[in-house]
């Protein structure tokens, strides 16, 4: 009897183990590849000059150097418990990537349903998904979407987001407490401190909330975003900026297609930072405002070779420097983990815009402030990428 009954306990443990079944995954992505700019700017011993050329090595190209651990639990009926940590790095110096954290790119925990996740912590912001699914260049971190406006490769700490997937219909949805705690608050002058959030008495400031819909059906996806970030201190603690955007892509034989448009307005001193002086409401004496165009095709010549080309094109309120970028990529599967690549890059100023293909305020010219009269700009590089 005593057999048995030690017996029906073995298996009784056994089943439960089997039951609430779990995996912890380590995955990650090492880039790397040599770059070449020209019309840079450099400084020596405090004297500033323009029109230089660089080639270097950097990391994270098409795709930011990762690695990251991913867990799902099973919890019996329907639920799961699920973790990301996901740690961004440099290749070519060995840092920590996103202000030097831990877990950068992501870190939260939560539970999962038929009915969508549920998560707490740092996440990447329903905008990334956005640009991921509709950029042409996938959000690279080279030469794409990301140049003419960083939100689309935007995280957001003390967060709690919802994503759920309903036949062809996602729904993503996204609210921050302090969006970027990781910048720190001034505490020597509070008046100053940076948008860290969570600050008792100012609930608004450092506030970040999304809301995203995209369905796909078919070769056909269309997607619409909203967001609105608090950029507010002390002193102004109203200042957001809103963003709201509308694509598509369409799929036929070995091509695929992409439209895009993103609107963004500066509210109560929200700064719009892709102009000479950073805040465009100083500027131009109104509320801050831009509209921001794009188009690209992708081509699968082979199952191994793809080519993508892209145009980007923003238009600033009250301002006549509208800058363009112009983006080709040609990528070679090796394996189905390892690919190589080239990127080029153009960007096309005019009167006061300062694109670089790197971003805003990244390519040499002459004058200062709403003045700045800024060069072109070129850019290629060729690396290598690794997936585990």
């Amino acid at each position: 009897m005593k057999m048995k009954l030690f017996a029906a306990a073995v298996a009784a443990l056994a089943a439960g183990g089997a039951y609430a079944q779990s995996s912890v995954t380590l995955y990650g992505v090492v880039d790397a590849g040599v770059e070449f700019q020209n019309n840079q700017r450099a400084g020596t011993n405090g004297v500033t000059t323009d029109g230089h050329s660089v080639t270097r090595l950097t990391s994270g190209n098409l795709s930011g150097s990762r690695w990251g651990l991913r867990g799902v639990e099973d919890l019996g009926g329907g639920l799961k418990g699920l973790f990301v940590l996901e740690s961004g790095f440099s290749v070519d110096d060995g840092k920590s990537a996103q202000d030097n954290r831990l877990f950068g790119r992501q870190a939260y925990v939560g539970i999962g349903s038929q009915y969508g996740a549920l998560t707490l912590g740092r996440h990447q912001t329903p905008f990334y998904d956005f640009g991921v699914q509709f950029d042409p260049m996938a959000i690279s971190s080279k030469y794409s979407i990301i140049s003419q406006d960083g939100a689309f490769t935007s995280r957001a700490d003390n967060s709690i987001k919802y994503l759920g997937t309903f036949g062809g219909l996602t729904v993503n949805a996204l609210y921050s407490f302090g969006w970027n705690t990781g910048g720190a608050a001034n505490t020597t002058t509070p008046s100053l401190s940076s948008t860290a959030g969570e600050v008792p008495g100012t609930w608004k400031i450092g506030r970040e909330y999304s809301l995203g819909l995209s369905y796909a059906a078919g070769p056909f996806a269309v997607g619409a975003i909203y967001d609105e970030t608090n950029q507010g201190v002390l002193s102004t603690p109203d200042a957001v900026i809103r963003r709201a955007s509308i694509a598509g892509n369409y799929a036929f034989g070995p091509a695929k297609a992409f439209v895009g448009y993103r609107w963004a307005k500066g509210v109560d001193l929200g700064a719009i930072p892709f102009v000479p002086g950073a805040n465009l409401q100083a500027l131009t004496g109104a509320k801050a405002s831009s509209n921001l165009y794009w188009a690209g095709l992708g081509y699968q010549l082979t199952p191994a070779f793809s080519l993508t080309g892209a145009v980007y094109y923003q238009d600033f309120r009250g301002q006549k420097g509208d800058p363009w970028l112009l983006v080709a990529n040609a990528d070679y599967a090796l394996s189905k983990r390892t690919d190589a690549y080239l990127s080029l890059g153009y960007t096309i100023n005019k009167n006061t815009s300062n694109l670089g293909v790197d971003g805003f305020g990244k390519v040499s010219g002459s004058g200062t402030g709403a003045n700045f009269d800024a060069d072109n700009q070129f850019g290629a590089v060729v690396g290598i990428r690794h997936k585990f």
